[in-house]
This record gives C-alpha cells, sequence and structure tokens, in this order.
C-alpha cells in the first residue's frame, strides 16, 4: 500500500491541531498516511514551494500568509476559492495542483449542524471582521439565501471594500452596537477575544434575544462574547466546529471519504 502524504503550509504552523483532526481520521477510517507541517517563510515560498511539490503530496492545506500566494503555483483555483480569492486547500491530481477552499463548507456547515434550520438566522446578518474569514462567511451566508448582510471591521476601509465586491452594506466600527438593532444572525470573524489577544468591546443590549451569536474563535472554546450571549439567552455557536468541518471537506477531497465530525475527535483536538 502506498504512503500518502498531506500537510500544512504556512508561517508559523507549529500550533496548529491539523496534524491532530487528519491523523485521528487516518486511524479511524484505516488509511496509511500522514500529515506534515511545512513552515514557509515568506521570503522562501518560490524554492520551498518547489521542494513541497518533489515529495509528491496527496494535497495540502494553506494558511496564513501563502493563502492568496499559493495561487500562483497553481494549475487551476475553483469557484469557491475565486469567489473568496483564497485557496486554503490544494488537491493534487495527475502532477497538477488544483486550489479549493473549505472555509465557507466549514462555517455554514457547522452553523446548520448547530442550529438546524437556519431560515430563522438568516434575513439580517451583522458581520464583524472584512479578512479572509468575512469573506468565507459572506460566501457562505449569500449561498445560504441570507437576506441583508452588514459588515463592520475596526479598519472602515476593509469593511466598505468587501460590502461593494459583495452587495452587503458597511457600517463604521464604531456604530457597532446600534447596528445589533433588529439582526437575525451576528458572526465574529475577528480574532479579537482570542488567547493572548484583545478582547472584543461589544455589548449586546440591541441584539434581539432570539438572534444567533457565532464566534469564529475558539481559544478559549467559550468567548467572552459567547458568554455574554448565552446568559442572555442568546443560541451561540463556538468556532471549533467551524475548524474541524472545513478539515472534514478537505479530508474528503484528498481521500474520497467524508469522515465524521464526532465527540471523540473534539476530545483529540482539545488534549493537552
Amino acid at each position: 500500500m502506498s504512503h500518502i502524504i498531506t500537510g500544512l503550509i504556512g508561517h508559523p504552523v507549529a500550533h496548529s491541531k491539523s496534524p491532530r483532526i487528519h491523523g485521528y481520521w487516518h486511524r479511524r477510517y484505516g488509511i496509511a498516511a500522514e500529515y506534515r507541517l511545512f513552515d514557509i517563510a515568506p521570503e522562501n515560498v518560490a524554492p520551498e514551494i518547489a521542494r513541497v511539490k518533489s515529495l509528491g503530496l496527496r494535497g495540502f492545506n494553506v494558511t496564513v500568509p501563502h493563502k492568496i500566494t499559493i495561487m500562483k503555483f497553481l494549475e487551476e483555483v475553483d469557484t469557491a476559492a475565486q469567489k473568496i480569492g483564497a485557496v486554503n486547500t490544494v488537491i493534487a491530481r495527475d502532477g497538477q495542483w488544483l486550489g479549493s477552499n473549505t472555509d465557507a463548507y466549514g462555517f455554514i456547515t457547522h452553523l446548520a449542524h448547530t442550529l438546524g434550520n437556519l431560515a430563522p438566522y438568516l434575513p439580517r446578518v451583522l458581520i464583524l471582521g472584512a479578512g479572509g474569514a468575512a469573506r468565507a462567511a459572506m460566501v457562505a451566508l449569500m449561498e445560504a439565501g441570507a437576506g441583508e448582510i452588514t459588515i463592520t471591521n475596526r479598519t472602515h476601509a476593509s469593511a466598505e471594500a468587501l460590502a461593494r465586491a459583495s452587495g452587503a452594506r458597511a457600517v463604521p466600527w464604531e456604530k457597532r452596537e446600534a447596528a445589533l438593532a433588529g439582526i437575525t444572525l451576528l458572526v465574529n470573524t475577528t480574532s479579537l477575544g482570542m488567547q493572548g489577544k484583545e478582547p472584543l468591546a461589544l455589548d449586546l443590549q440591541q441584539l434581539p434575544p432570539e438572534a444567533a451569536v457565532y464566534d469564529i474563535v475558539y481559544a478559549p472554546l467559550e468567548t467572552a462574547l459567547l458568554r455574554q450571549a448565552s446568559a442572555r439567552g442568546n443560541p451561540v455557536v463556538g468556532g471549533l466546529g467551524m475548524l474541524l468541518y472545513q478539515a472534514q471537506r478537505a479530508f474528503f477531497l484528498w481521500h474520497g471519504i467524508t469522515p465524521e465530525v464526532d465527540a471523540a475527535l473534539q476530545q483529540e483536538v482539545l488534549a493537552p
């Protein structure tokens, strides 16, 4: 049986949970494979990508800062990655590299798995942030039939640019709390509230009690935003599931198996 290699390129990558996720599924489904980490500094991209290509990988994930840079080394980029404007998964086929993006899939699949019927939560959405995760969330929500989408970001020009590109509207960061009035889904795609980062300052007083709150930060598992939302009775969605479901899609693209996302996998990923 041939030995399959997949992996992750980025800088840094040592903290990544992906080897645990994919290693768990390799064992569970009896696949002779390994998942490697490739720490590639931006100044070494071209020679290091050539080295990775020489290893004959089945495919690999891509994280910051290479999600856009990687595109120039690919023979093809699929529709999902084109819509998001970034590649987070590469599939090798017949010596050619195809770029995809599984973040939108991970975002919406986890949201639906947690909340069930999404229809009540899609009419009016507020997204915090305007980076790659916000673009993925935007694509996923629009494809799911979201109505009015509003974006707010600390750098207002970034929010305006994303809003123009997607037909959404942008509001200044200073007006983020007023923008909560009447929304049905709040999504934090920023790193605010993550361990080691600045806290997210957001008073939820104007948030409707039936609105869902989705924080893609998963360290800590329960962010201050989710704790505040839970305390007032809002349905909440944590960030770990998005990580697991985007990995599920990548695993399928490489191995042809849709692996199960279950409690045992979460335990494996969260183990010290």
